[in-house]
């Protein structure tokens, strides 16, 4: 996508505003009021949803990462300044949950995804070092099936060599292409370093009809 200065500037000084956690809901009649556009980040455990929510508004605990994979396990707010809401949706790919705790975290996700009015596109997180694995191929049917705009946001692109970032952004491409709700651009993103940061939030004010 292209974005016009203006607009990367709007977008920075948007994401300069105060972000707040609002609360962590465990079920789905705990959620606040819909009353303002909402973002939702989802991915695997350990993609780096935390690092790129904290990239995204500047601050460095804002969203706590943690070295327990699936320690995420309620919806999480984040409030830009009344504007708009950072969801953190419960992570998946666990390997040491139970069945039936993985399963409660991922229905609450999914109720949130089918019933949440004021959400305006999830961003699904996927490692570059890594691409589309069968457990990402189950969350992007649930967003087709939930007709929920999506977006693939790649992680960690500092980690490739040179040139295989964009081999694996074209490769994912292709393979959202034909999803009904699969917006038809990939990011290429790494919070560490910043690169895809400024289109990613020039997209989000775009996606979100926000404005600084």
């Amino acid at each position: 996508m292209e974005y016009e200065d203006e607009e990367i500037e709007a977008a920075r000084v948007l994401f300069q505003r105060q972000a707040t956690f609002v609360m962590g809901a465990a079920k789905i009649d705990q959620l606040p009021e819909p009353n303002l556009p909402e973002i939702a980040f989802a991915g695997r455990s350990n993609v780096g949803k935390s690092s790129l929510i904290n990239g995204l508004v500047g601050m460095h605990k804002l969203a706590r990462a943690s070295n327990e994979p699936g320690r995420t396990r309620e919806v999480n707010f984040f409030d830009l300044d009344g504007q708009l809401r950072l969801v953190d949706l419960p992570g998946y790919g666990w390997a040491k949950a139970s069945k039936t705790t993985v399963k409660k975290f991922q229905d609450l996700g999914r109720d949130y995804l089918r019933g949440r009015v004021t959400l305006k596109r999830v961003y699904l997180l996927i490692d570059s070092r890594h691409g589309l694995k069968s457990v990402d191929t189950e969350a992007l049917d649930a967003l087709d099936l939930a007709a929920v705009s999506y977006q693939i946001v790649l992680t960690k692109a500092d980690k490739l060599k040179k040139g295989e970032g964009e081999a694996v952004r074209e490769k994912t491409l292709k393979a959202i292409a034909k999803r009904p709700a699969a917006f038809p651009d990939v990011a290429l993103t790494s919070a560490e370093k910043g690169d895809g940061m400024p289109e990613l939030r020039a997209e989000i004010m775009r996606t979100t009809g926000t404005a600084p």
